[in-house]
């Protein structure tokens, strides 16, 4: 519970915010912002030149202003990673074993953008939370170990197109395990496998597609507009630095975002997932919704610190 109270302090405060729609592209974005107002000087320069070796940045930045440059190429690199998934975004990468590491040399490769593998599996980590059948641990490598290796390797003598490529995954890591449902899967009688972060915890039949993960990767919007970002950003800064903001641990990072899987993602009205009869879970009511929101304010902005703090420490 200890590793809760960063989290649990500032529930209060967010909860009387306006809740707004909270980790897909709106998600990482807002973590990318505040972890660019964070930066010092020196890694500004030296983050902005790197993302310019990545093949997306005109389309980043087309009609932006001068003075913009940065920051929008910023806040657009951290949904870079979930880009290459899709065809249509960045052409080019092919999945390789989809959301399970193939156990291959490659599964932890770190060549810059030579690589052309998707890496889905580097999106999280899945420790198990037993709640009515034994859980197993998650495989390796995924969002812990990679966070570690990629800190490692901005600190060394790599070269700029592997940085860039680090750089890019970890604005986007880091805000993954910040997601409690990106950092869990839950191991009942009807999933003794488990249930993927929530993504089998369903809210109706097929071929409706409504589950528990996609409802807390969208509690921050879907692709909000840069202004909107801004604006979001900002009010979240004026809260202030959160108590746990300068914690640079991964490991601790990813147990914050499990204890809170357990305490507030997977409560009522959320089905306990153990009655063979049950297969369809109650959607989240108003109550749910307002903590729901509150929680995705919160890491959000502890994620944007720290992503910026092992920026600042790290990269060379």
């Amino acid at each position: 519970m200890r590793k809760l109270l960063p989290v649990v302090a500032a529930l209060g405060l967010f909860l009387a915010s306006s809740p707004i729609q909270g980790w897909f592209d709106g998600g990482h974005m807002v973590v990318a912002y505040i972890a660019y107002q964070n930066l010092t000087p020196q890694t500004r320069t030296r983050v902005d030149r790197l993302l310019m070796l990545n093949k997306m940045y005109l389309t980043w930045t087309k009609g932006v202003t001068k003075k913009q440059l940065g920051l929008v190429a910023f806040l657009r690199a951290a949904t870079w990673p979930d880009c290459i998934k899709e065809v249509n975004c960045s052409p080019g990468y092919t999945s390789d074993g989809g959301d399970t590491p193939p156990g291959k040399p490659t599964d932890a490769q770190n060549i810059g953008y030579q690589d052309t593998l998707m890496h889905k599996y580097w999106h999280f980590v899945d420790e198990p939370y037993s709640a009515g059948s034994p859980g197993q641990a998650p495989p390796s490598p995924n969002a812990e170990t990679e966070i570690l290796l990629l800190m490692q390797a901005i600190g060394t003598e790599e070269s700029d197109d592997v940085k860039s490529y680090d750089v890019v995954w970890l604005e986007h890591l880091v805000g993954d395990v910040h997601q409690p449902l990106h950092s869990t899967s839950r191991f009942t009688q009807n999933h003794p496998n488990g249930d993927a972060g929530g993504n089998l915890v369903a809210f109706c039949a097929k071929p409706c597609t409504d589950e528990l993960h996609a409802y807390w990767d969208g509690l921050l919007g879907d692709k909000p507009s840069i202004s909107e970002v801004i604006q979001t950003g900002k009010s979240l800064l004026a809260n202030g630095k959160p108590d746990g903001a300068d914690n640079a641990d991964p490991a601790s990072w990813v147990t914050e975002s499990f204890e809170l899987a357990k305490a507030v993602v997977y409560v009522p009205p959320i089905s306990d997932d153990n009655d063979p009869s049950v297969t369809i879970s109650p959607r989240p009511d108003a109550a749910y919704q307002a903590k729901a929101s509150a929680i995705a304010r919160s890491q959000v902005t502890l994620a944007g610190y720290r992503l910026a703090g092992i920026l600042n420490k790290n990269l060379k």
